[in-house]
């Protein structure tokens, strides 16, 4: 089963004080990027409109466009990823940002993330950042090196909790600790996904279900059932 690994290498794993693993999608530069050039046109959005508001009254228009773009440029991801968790770039992205543990963010890490894009947009073009992200497992700049904070994919919420296997089956053979995250980890993800990426995921541990397609993908829900104690 040491090909199920694959399916498990963009996910952070932390263990919650419960003693409960999580995984955490992390989000690689490119969605990233996307997310930010959206923020971008929004921020240039706004002042193009206010502009001409703000022309007219001569010095304090120019104070107040000042204090605008302070505001858009600084304090607007901080505020949105604090509140919300998200800019509304990483929003349309399917972006959030979190603390390391997967709880919501706090204003220092916030603030510290998001201080440190100066320093991750050297020499140009978020240079600094994208070798940073390329080179951490976990897609993390600079920025969230420091804070401690992670960007993840914001997985779809279900309207109610999908169907479960209640098939019981024990795997053929002994598998390592790791193995059986990956096949718990499965089961708990593969109803969000479609039904040929089921498939598709199932057919790599094929050597394992000892079948292919559908039915593999349900000797995997079965043989969770058995990891997880549901006998």
């Amino acid at each position: 089963m040491t090909a199920a690994r694959p399916m498990l290498d963009t996910y952070r794993e932390v263990i919650t004080p419960e003693g409960v693993p999580l995984q955490l999608p992390a989000a690689g530069p490119v969605p990233r990027a996307l997310a930010w050039l959206i923020d971008l046109v929004i921020r240039f959005s706004v002042l193009t409109v206010m502009s001409p508001l703000l022309i007219p009254l001569g010095g304090l228009g120019q104070g107040l466009y000042l204090g605008l773009m302070f505001l858009l440029f600084w304090a607007y991801p901080i505020v949105f990823e604090v509140w919300w968790g998200r800019t509304l770039g990483k929003r349309a992205l399917g972006l959030r940002v979190v603390s390391g543990d997967g709880s919501p963010l706090g204003w220092m890490p916030a603030i510290v993330r998001n201080l440190l894009r100066t320093v991750d947009m050297l020499p140009f073009g978020y240079a600094v950042g994208l070798v940073s992200c390329l080179c951490d497992a976990h897609g993390r700049r600079l920025g969230d090196l420091v804070a401690g904070s992670l960007v993840v994919h914001d997985a779809p919420r279900m309207a109610q909790s999908p169907a479960r296997i209640d098939t019981v089956l024990a795997p053929p053979q002994p598998l390592r600790p790791e193995e059986q995250r990956a096949l718990v980890a499965f089961a708990e993800r593969a109803p969000a996904l479609s039904a040929a990426r089921q498939r598709e995921l199932a057919d790599i541990v094929s050597g394992l279900t000892q079948d292919r397609g559908q039915a593999g993908v349900l000797r995997l829900y079965a043989m969770a059932n058995w990891l997880l104690g549901r006998r």
